[in-house]
């Protein structure tokens, strides 16, 4: 009894050493004094739950769901539970799910305001859904909405004083007073925005699912990692780096878009430098470039407020063009997220992927955008709840039967910005420094240079941006981070 009581008292002085880390926003270190917590102490709901809004908080919903879970379990009648397993089910985009969850939460708490609103939102979300499935056009028949508009015909107001390209082709020049509008909050008139979007649209789609990159022997190539929607930062890379140029070429590595309330300005930036000189700058696709994603964290709002919806439309078919990967001088593979579910993929089986779809929920398309690496060895579920976790022999093996060096992904914020694991066979690197103006992270970016590729990590602070919040365009029922 006396160890028991001992126990208790332990696990209780953890929980309260997890909550001051979690005030601090340091949830990595919240998340491990919950646990032992929880190892001294596994029947109480309050630990779980609060692990669970930890693991919200980095983004680890396949986590959070299982703590939620947990957490009902010992308690059927905790709130907190079935509020913390809904509102990761609604980061996941599964609002049917969701709406279960905070009907719970209703029915525990009638007279809670927060509950109410979310369960509105939800039950909103779910009738929205089920309207957009009744009226949704089969695959076999829809058309390309890039193929019914013509820029050309759309006229440009004589008092419009922004950025124009002149002809065809953009310029640097044009960037050049583009970026700066951008940095000035003015918009980019929508006939130069449509010439952008659907002229990267036509060199994407000429590219493979994977990519090989050559970089000569003397010169360098720098890969930056997740940006999302932090326009700000990205022209500070600019400014430490240099724009993007044949001599100075980029890979952007996914997760252009979302979050930060800045992302039309980025994927406009980004996209008119690929026009440019679509050898200078390279794009990824990013588990952020897909309907569902845009759906929830901002982007689709922000291009309907700022462009239109046709906008919205054509984004999400452009984005089914972006490639899945590249390869650097046959030497380091570079991917968003990870490797797979099974041993023995080949570079050709990636080259194979028919990617001009929405990403699946499985398979090799689905584990490249999602997936995580994980200290143990061998497999283990996601933390997200899509994907997997992938161990060090996992990367060494694949590495191996591919005649490769070096993993580079995204994906994940990083407290100095980047990562390196698996005994050095595999980097992230996550660009956008103070994610979401919350995490306090540092952005980075790697400089590789021919013919060795050694990577040569530079980190970076956020820089000051306009008062608009992230997530400002986002539905209202996910503001986690607020």
């Amino acid at each position: 009894m006396a160890t028991e009581n001992s126990n208790v008292s332990k696990a209780e002085e953890f929980k309260l050493l997890a909550n001051k880390a979690f005030g601090a926003r340091k949830y990595a270190q919240a998340i491990e004094l919950y646990t032992k917590a929880i190892e001294l102490n596994s029947q109480n709901a309050v630990y779980l739950a609060n692990r669970a809004f930890a693991h919200l908080r980095r983004e680890e919903y396949g986590s959070a769901i299982q703590d939620a879970t947990e957490a009902i379990e010992v308690d059927p009648k905790y709130s907190k539970g079935y509020y913390r397993r809904g509102t990761a089910h609604l980061a996941m985009g599964k609002f049917k799910e969701a709406l279960k969850d905070f009907q719970q939460v209703k029915k525990l708490c009638p007279n809670d305001p927060d509950a109410t609103k979310k369960l509105k939102e939800c039950e909103k979300a779910v009738m929205k859904l089920k309207f957009e499935e009744a009226i949704a056009v089969p695959e076999s028949q829809r058309h390309s909405v890039a193929e019914s508009i013509d820029f050309h015909t759309i006229d440009v107001e004589p008092q419009y004083s922004g950025a124009r390209i002149e002809g065809d082709a953009v310029t640097l020049e044009f960037v050049k007073k583009m970026m700066d509008d951008f940095k000035n909050q003015k918009f980019l008139h929508k006939r130069y925005a449509f010439q952008i979007v659907l002229q990267t649209r036509e060199i994407l789609r000429a590219l493979p699912s994977l990519v090989d990159i050559n970089v000569p022997n003397g010169k360098h190539f720098t890969v930056c990692g997740d940006v999302h929607g932090q326009y700000y930062d990205l022209v500070n890379i600019f400014e430490l780096n240099g724009l993007p140029s044949e001599d100075n070429p980029y890979l952007f590595n996914g997760d252009f878009v979302d979050r930060g309330s800045f992302s039309l300005e980025v994927i406009l930036t980004l996209f008119a430098l690929k026009c440019m000189s679509p050898s200078a700058l390279y794009l990824a696709r990013g588990n952020h470039e897909s309907k569902n994603m845009n759906k929830i964290y901002g982007f689709e709002g922000e291009v309907r407020s700022k462009l239109n919806e046709t906008f919205v439309e054509l984004f999400a078919e452009v984005f089914c063009s972006l490639p899945l990967a590249h390869v650097i001088n046959e030497k380091v593979f570079v991917v968003h997220g990870g490797l797979f579910s099974v041993d023995g993929v080949k570079l050709s089986d990636i080259r194979a992927i028919d990617r001009f779809c929405e990403p699946p929920e499985e398979g090799l398309m689905c584990e490249l955008l999602w997936s995580d690496p994980q200290p143990l060895p061998g497999r283990g579920p996601s933390k997200r709840g899509v994907g997997l976790s992938f161990g060090a022999d996992v990367t060494k093996r694949f590495l191996h039967e591919n005649n490769l060096d070096l993993v580079v992904r995204s994906h994940e914020v990083k407290d100095e910005g980047y990562e390196i694991d698996h005994d050095g066979k595999l980097i992230t690197v996550f660009s956008a420094p103070n994610y979401c103006d919350q995490m306090g992270n540092k952005g980075a970016f790697i400089r590789f240079e021919a013919p060795d590729l050694k990577p040569n990590i530079v980190t970076f602070s956020a820089v000051a941006h306009p008062n608009v919040k992230p997530m400002a365009y986002a539905n209202n029922f996910l503001q986690l981070f607020s």
